[in-house]
Order: C-alpha cells, then structure tokens, then sequence
C-alpha cells in the first residue's frame, strides 16, 4: 500500500493497493496552490509512479466527485490507460474534463454501492457513506491478505439531503468479517462532537431568503451539489428565482441536473440577464468564489470588475462555505470588499450557512468501533489532523505498533499479522500553469517570488571582446524594484559599478563571459541590498561586439 498524495495536506489524495505485481488505485485528485504560488493555476500529485508501472495498474476507483478526488484523472488519462470506477455522477464530471483536454478512448465503468468488482486478485466492493455531494462512497478492498477498508469523505448525516444515509449493514458486516487495514479521513478530527446534518444549512438559508428584503448571492464549493440543491429548494420556497454565475457552477448544475442529481423547482432557474426585470426581493444568485479565487466570479463582483452585476446597498452575500487552509486572507479580502460595496454578508464565523461534510470525533470514533481493524491508517489530512486521528486509534483500543502515521510516498507491507514500512516511491506535487505540466519547478517558483517581492533590474552592456573596451552602456532597466527618476544616485552608482568591475576583469584577463556576469550579478546584488536591503533579480547581459568589424 502506498500514498501518492493526501497525506499531511488537504487535497490531491491518491493511494493505491499492490499485490502480486497487480494495483488498484484509489481517487485521483488535485489541490488548489497557495496565494504565493504566483501564477500556478492547479497542484497534481506526481503519479510518475503509476505512469511508470502502467500495466501493472488495473483499475481506478474514485470515491466521489470532488475535485480533490477526481481532479487529476484527465492527467493520469493523458499518460496511460486505465478503467476507471464511478458513479453515474463522478463519470458525468469527468466527461467535459476529459473532452477539454482531449483524452480520447475513456474507459469509464458505471459501478454501485454493493456490487462487487474482480480485478486482479482484488474484490473491491463501494459501500454508501454520506458526505456533501450525492454518491459518495467508501471502498472495501478484499486482498488474499485480509480486507482493506478505505472511508473516503464521510460523516454520519441521518437526516441527508438526497435520504441516502450511511449504509452500517455494509459497515457492520465488514466489521464481523473482520477488518485487516482501515484508511479513514482525518479531516475533522481535531473537532469534538458529532458534525451536524447538512438539513441546519437548508433551514438557515430558507431564513435567510424569507427574511431578507434585497437581493441574495449565494457562494459555495461548486461540485457541493447538496448544498446548491439546499439553495433551490429555499429559493423555491419563498418564490425567488435564482441565476447561476460562474462556469464551474454552471457546469455543476447542468450536469447534475442532466442526470437528475440536483432537482431545479419549476420556474425557478433564470438568466443573469433576466435579473434585472425581478423585484430585487424575488432574486437569488449563486456564484462560484466560496474561496476568494481572484479571478472567481464573487471576486470580481467583490473588486467591481464584473461587468453584468454590480452589489449594491441592501444586497446579501452568503458564503456557504469555510476557507480551505492557505484561503483565509483571500476570503477575508472578498468579504471585506463586499462590505466595502454596502452589502451585508453573512458567513461561517457569524451564522450556519455551512456545516463540514467531514466526521467530528464521535464519528471517527464510531466507524473504527464499527470496522474493529487491525491495523489503522489516518489519510486525508495534515499533519495535525492525521496526529489526531491517531490519538483517538488509541482511544478505542488498536495498539500503538498498529497506527501508521505516513507521508507521501511512503509504502507500508503488511502480511496477516504483521505491518512494517516498506521504502518510498516517488512521490511529490506538479505545477500546472495554463497548458504546461511540470515545466514550473522549484528555480521557477523561487524566481517569480523573488520577482514579485523584490522587482527586477536588467544591465546591459556592449563590450569589445578582443579589447575589452565598453562600447556603449551600461544601461540599467528597474521594473519593480525602484523608479529610476527618483533613484538616479543609485542607478548611477551601479552603472559605474560595473564599468569598473567589466574594465578590471578585462585587465586582470579573465575572459570568460559567464564568469563576468556572474561577478557583476553579485556586485550589483549586494550594491542594491547595501543601499535599500532589498534583494531584486539581477540578469546581466553583456553583449561581445567587435569594434573593428563594426568599423569596417
């Protein structure tokens, strides 16, 4: 067994189960990069591994259709070929995924809860759990072994929005089977308590919408389909029209009404354009940027940049969501735009528009109770949250020796009666940032940050290479690190700078160009540091022009 991502991080989850040379995957996902990953659009985990190992991997069971789970399948795809597991929904979501990136010959296979799939020397079984999307499931993976029990994103919602709840006979009968290896989501299990039923948020957003006299924008996750359905259900009620903007909303709602996931109320659904002819008490939109992405709709509309809504005094925002950790300052920065604009907003910290759709530790506590594993391994967290899972292991009786705390790339061996960590695989994150895959490393990253907190500065100079003579320059270019009319002592120091150092390289004969733009790199770098402790990229470039053929 062994973890490709989702260990010690929230996103990009990938673990895969090996035996006899045969694997079995499990999710596939991507995360979402941090404010100062300037630039990078998407995160994927390195699936190098499985690339490498291509007919070796027989399948790909996908636990639901959040982008965490599913988001890095069509990459996957793009390498190598494999059938891939899901419900009607997660192959729904995956279908404009793969068609964008032009992943032809799909071989997706519609599975259900209880049937059970042979592959290899593998019987995989989904089992119903609920989460905060219709279809969510966890895998039951029966080796010669003994069975490995995968939750994927639950909780315990007795009263679910879709009347699906968690299928315990399933659960139980494992359990008295007996259990060897149980992966289970640690996401919540710093939070005490049970997580309460998705039903809180439809009730308080059916408030809302009765008694707020204004328009209402609603934001959430946009593949939080039971949260959108919660959204039409109370728009419907008090008789409001709702507008969907955002394509990644749009694409939700389209496709999971198109496979009758999300009901839409009659008359209920609208345009945008439409809006403008209702009472303002009558509108609702939901729009995508639960998570202040800059370029999300809400935003934009946040910022005053879009150019078909506008907020206004007397508008609601409700944002049905929590911040992903590294999003708190993006949220924080749309909410108090918003606020800015004369909207009122209503979120997490002050009402319940949002409930998690992970298990608290009462939960966690009970499916260990349930499943009574041998063997037990937090995933889906980090670091604290995996800690934590592991504490309340031993809560409940499995044995220190029999909790494994591992990160990614780790692989653990496991017999009968016995489990050791076996090595690592490669493992890691890959940069996607617009069509490139990969191209943007570590170097890159470092330079767009030092680009962004420092500015850059650019010297040019034309040097006569058979006499060393500076032909014209330096000519010193700053672009975000000093304006150069209000620092011309500065600018004129450095120019002299590296006249003298060219001049004297030159005359001590060193010849060597990349040696001399190196020296000059670091002269000028520690002029500019000396004089503004600031540290901008300097990129010399000196170019070699022969006087006399110039002349000629």
């Amino acid at each position: 067994m062994g973890f490709l991502g989702g260990q010690g991080e929230i996103g990009k989850n990938c673990a895969f189960i090996e035996h006899d040379g045969q694997i079995v995957v499990i999710d596939c996902g991507l995360t979402f990069p941090e404010e100062d990953a300037f630039g990078i659009d998407i995160v994927l985990p390195d699936l190098s591994y499985l690339v490498e190992r291509g007919r070796d991997v027989r399948a790909l069971f996908i636990t639901h259709g959040h982008e965490d789970h599913i988001g890095a399948v069509p990459y996957l795809l793009r390498d190598m070929s494999v059938p891939v597991y899901g419900s009607r929904l997660v192959l729904g979501f995956l279908g404009p995924k793969l068609e964008e990136m032009k992943v032809r010959d799909f071989d997706g296979r519609l599975i259900e809860p209880g049937q059970t799939v042979s592959v290899g020397p593998f019987e995989v079984v989904p089992f119903r759990v609920n989460h905060s999307i219709p279809d969510a499931w966890g895998f039951a993976v029966k080796t010669p072994v003994g069975t490995v029990v995968h939750t994927g994103d639950f909780k315990f919602d007795q009263t679910p929005v879709d009347g699906q709840v968690t299928d315990f006979q399933t659960l139980g009968q494992l359990g008295r089977e007996g259990v060897l290896i149980l992966m289970m989501d640690s996401t919540n299990a710093e939070r005490p308590g049970y997580t309460a039923s998705e039903k809180v948020v439809g009730r308080k957003l059916r408030e809302i919408l009765w008694n707020r006299p204004g328009r209402i924008l609603v934001t959430t996750f946009a593949s939080n389909v039971h949260r959108i359905q919660q959204v039409f259900d109370a728009a419907g009620s008090v008789g409001r029209k709702v507008a969907v903007v955002g394509r990644s909303m749009a694409d939700t709602v389209r496709i999971a009404s198109e496979l009758d996931y999300l009901r839409i109320p009659p008359n209920t659904l609208t345009e945008l354009e439409e809006l403008s002819r209702l009472p303002d008490d009558r509108v609702v939109v939901l729009t995508t940027g639960s998570q202040g992405e800059p370029m999300s709709a809400l935003a934009r509309i946040a910022a005053g940049d879009f150019r078909k809504l506008e907020i206004k005094t007397g508008d609601t925002v409700v944002i049905a969501a929590t911040p992903v950790p590294g999003n708190e300052t993006l949220v924080a920065r749309t909410v108090d735009l918003l606020f800015r604009q004369g909207a009122d907003v209503i979120y997490e910290a002050t009402s319940e528009v949002h409930v998690s759709g992970h298990a608290s530790q009462e939960e966690l506590k009970a499916m260990m109770n349930i499943l009574a594993p041998r063997f037990f391994v937090p995933v889906h967290g980090e670091w604290r949250h995996m800690v934590r899972s592991a504490q309340l292991a031993r809560d409940v009786g499995i044995a220190d020796e029999n909790i494994f705390l591992v990160e990614n790339g780790s692989v653990l061996e496991f017999t009968r009666d016995r489990a050791r960590v076996a090595g690592k695989v490669q493992s890691g994150q890959v940069l996607v940032d617009g069509l490139g895959v990969g191209d943007v490393g570590d170097v890159v990253m470092r330079d767009r940050r030092q680009l962004a907190q420092d500015g850059i500065v650019l010297v040019s100079v034309a040097v006569d290479p058979s006499t060393g003579d500076i032909l014209s320059g330096p000519e010193l270019i700053s672009r975000g690190f000093v304006y150069a009319r209000e620092s011309e002592e500065l600018i004129e120091e450095a120019k002299e700078r590296v006249s003298e150092m060219v001049s004297s390289l030159y005359a001590d004969g060193d010849r060597e160009w990349p040696q001399i733009k190196g020296k000059v790199r670091h002269a000028l770098a520690s002029l500019f540091h000396e004089r503004t402790r600031r540290r901008p990229m300097v990129v010399p470039v000196i170019l070699e022009v022969d006087s006399r053929s110039k002349g000629e």
